[in-house]
């Protein structure tokens, strides 16, 4: 049963938090008391704390209402002092969605958008907006954005990591219209007008390479993806595949759940990955007993994040792959949903850290491949000579590496 102290405590956070960040009400402390006793009112020390803090907030929104130049807009005030109580975390995957920003942020998740078509990230050295991925014939591509990128500037406003959300809704519009954006590449700026289009956004795409090997480039995890995944190992099964060379470069993450359910199919029986939140709690994910048992590698750089993560983890711990490339990203990081709020908005909030099943933490530090191997100058060239097309196969080093593994897999179970 939960005392009445317990229960004025409470009623005071939620009226103290409503009064203000809800409706900007006059401070009444008045009202939110432990103890009357004639006319003095006595609450304890964390109550009498909390409340001069919140009277702080409020001193300060009633000085800006009297006296800035301009009368300020409320709602502008609330949503400031909510998105700066996000930032004063200092974690980039932490943030606060207007229910506008909420809506286009579902939508990155379910297949299709007008804008650009650029995948970003936050690089948590330099705090700057940087290309993963221009998708195929989109306005970013055509234009030649490149992977590595830093988008420090759209239409007149600079932005950084901390302005992500801001900027993603800026460059996304009606189709049909125009939007400048400013990159940083090698130290110089390069600015850019592109046309907004639909963007369909693709997460994978497969091949054989020969004639027993299988070749799924995974762009992200999305709802489809595990279907989508589980079609095309199926497709290439029946073209004689025999190993199967899994490519996670610049795959950025996604959903978990679509992450652990393409695991499940590569792993034997037993723990994907785990998580952990502050007090120690979080959950568990489990592979079953049939998974596809054949010969594989796995392509990484350090554009491979999150998601990515954790699956190349997992095949790294069990041995049932060769991971080979650049180290990874360096997020893991778990990101919850919190909302809708009444109003439309929402909180996407780190609330915990992933663990591989080794027990391995890679936030900040990645997955170190097997076999490093960097992208020759030769292709790097090549890139930067043709923005925004594909890299031959056979300049690829990183996938020549990875076939020659796969070769020597195959043959020692022949």
């Amino acid at each position: 049963m939960i005392s009445k102290k317990a229960a004025a405590w409470g009623a005071v956070v939620i009226i103290l938090i409503t009064a203000f960040f809800s409706s900007f009400l006059t401070f009444q402390v008045s009202k939110y008391i432990d103890i009357q006793s004639g006319n003095r009112y006595v609450v304890s020390k964390e109550v009498y704390q909390l409340l001069e803090k919140y009277q702080l907030l409020e001193e300060v929104r009633q000085t800006i209402e009297k006296d800035y130049i301009e009368e300020p807009d409320k709602d502008k005030l609330l949503v400031g002092a909510i998105k700066g109580m996000a930032a004063a975390l200092e974690d980039p995957y932490t943030s606060y969605f207007t229910a506008e920003e909420y809506k286009e942020f579902i939508v990155q998740t379910q297949g299709s958008y007008a804008g650009i078509g650029l995948m970003v990230t936050v690089d948590e050295e330099d705090n700057l907006i940087t290309v993963v991925r221009a998708f195929k014939d989109s306005p970013a591509a055509k234009a030649g954005i490149q992977q590595g990128d830093k988008i420090i500037r759209v239409e007149d406003m600079d932005v950084s990591g901390s302005e992500l959300e801001k900027a993603v809704s800026m460059m996304k519009g009606e189709p049909g219209t125009k939007v400048n954006i400013t990159i940083l590449r090698d130290g110089k700026e390069l600015n850019f007008t592109l046309e907004r289009a639909i963007i369909e956004i693709p997460d994978l795409e497969y091949r054989m390479l020969d004639s027993d090997i299988g070749y799924i480039w995974l762009y992200q995890f999305d709802e489809n993806s595990p279907k989508n995944f589980k079609n095309a190992i199926e497709d290439l099964k029946g073209q004689g595949m025999k190993g199967l060379i899994l490519d996670l470069r610049g795959n950025p993450g996604g959903l978990l759940q679509a992450c652990t359910e393409i695991a499940d199919m590569l792993l034997p029986e037993g723990l994907i990955v785990y998580s952990e939140n502050r007090q120690g709690i979080g959950e568990k994910y489990y592979s079953d007993k049939e998974y596809l048992g054949i010969p594989l590698v796995v392509l990484v750089n350090e554009y491979s994040a999150s998601a990515s993560e954790v699956l190349s983890g997992a095949i790294q711990d069990y041995g049932v792959g060769t991971i080979i490339g650049k180290t990874t990203f360096g997020k893991g990081l778990v990101q919850g949903l919190r909302g809708p709020f009444k109003d439309g908005s929402a909180l996407k909030i780190t609330i915990a850290k992933y663990f591989t099943p080794k027990g391995r933490d890679i936030h900040q530090k990645g997955v170190v491949p097997d076999i490093e191997v960097d992208l020759s100058e030769e292709a790097k060239n090549y890139l930067r000579e043709n923005s925004g097309g594909e890299l031959p196969e056979e300049l690829d080093n990183q996938l020549q590496k990875g076939i020659e593994e796969l070769k020597k897999m195959l043959s020692q179970h022949e």
